[in-house]
């Protein structure tokens, strides 16, 4: 049985749901932004109130489609800022969306009991011995220095390269959760943060998401596809008004097979993960 931060996921498990914090200025989406210990409270409570089994507190905003990389104590300082106001108003499990591995180790020294690393332990190489001594949960992404085709099957061999990465560091595989990268596999991009593909990058995510059950073996699947810029590419809206794309996305997502959805909005998406899961079954 699978663990994160001792909640139990996939399998019979219902469906969890991972509320995002971001703290990063450059974010995207910018309703999602928190950066006062007011903002992080509310945002918090809120989540918790509707919902949320986790929160995901990111102090750097990854989107391959900007230029948004900032020095690591910047980042650790955003991150650890937000989390001790987290632990003081709540118990809920906190993981952190990091691929560097000193935001990773002040996070896990602080407390942090799970690493969400966009690149599945390839980006830092030091990460792998952050994860070797504290021994985390893990959120293993979808990632490749090197242009890969975008077909499900080039998605599942990245995991499982991640995934021995992980044993090598001694992470129990009970401990891991997967996730394809949704908005992260593009033909060109700023930063080092995605994955290079030949083909339509929108495709690439509508296909994932349609095969959610043969990339995810014994593994539960995590999906992220909250105002993603592939749901804007669809609807031709910007991140401000993609609520209801985003939690269709998710439905479907459930229903193909997703274990935890991350997302913005966690109340309309609990209805959606409710609806759908009674549906699937």
């Amino acid at each position: 049985m699978t663990r994160i931060a001792k909640v139990s996921v996939g399998g019979k498990n219902p469906v969890r749901i991972m509320g995002i914090l971001n703290t990063s200025p450059e974010s995207f989406y910018k309703k999602s932004i928190q950066t006062t210990k007011t903002q992080i409270k509310n945002s918090i409570k809120e989540m918790e109130n509707d919902g949320a089994d986790f929160i995901d507190v990111g102090g750097m905003s990854t989107a391959p489609y900007l230029s948004t990389i900032i020095s690591e104590k910047t980042e650790s300082k955003r991150i650890l800022e937000a989390v001790k106001i987290i632990q003081n108003v709540s118990n809920i499990p906190i993981s952190v969306d990091t691929c560097r591995a000193k935001p990773a180790k002040d996070a896990l020294e602080q407390g942090v009991e799970i690493i969400n690393d966009i690149s599945g332990l390839k980006y830092d190489e030091k990460m792998k011995d952050v994860v070797s001594d504290f021994s985390p949960s893990l959120i293993l992404c979808a990632f490749s220095s090197k242009m890969v085709t975008g077909n499900p099957m080039s998605t599942k061999k990245l995991l499982q390269e991640s995934l021995k990465i992980a044993k090598k560091s001694h992470v129990s595989s009970e401990r891991i959760v997967l996730d394809p990268s949704i908005g992260f596999f593009r033909k060109k991009g700023n930063g080092p943060f995605f994955t290079k593909i030949k083909s339509d990058w929108v495709n690439r995510d509508l296909t994932i998401i349609q095969n959610l059950n043969s990339i995810k073996g014994n593994y539960p699947i995590l999906i992220s596809v909250s105002n993603k810029s592939f749901l804007g590419e669809i609807l031709q809206k910007d991140p401000s008004d993609r609520l209801f794309g985003s939690i269709t996305a998710e439905a479907i997502s459930v229903v193909n097979g997703a274990d935890i959805i991350r997302t913005h909005n966690v109340n309309a998406t609990k209805d959606a993960v409710t609806i759908a899961s009674n549906l699937k079954k």
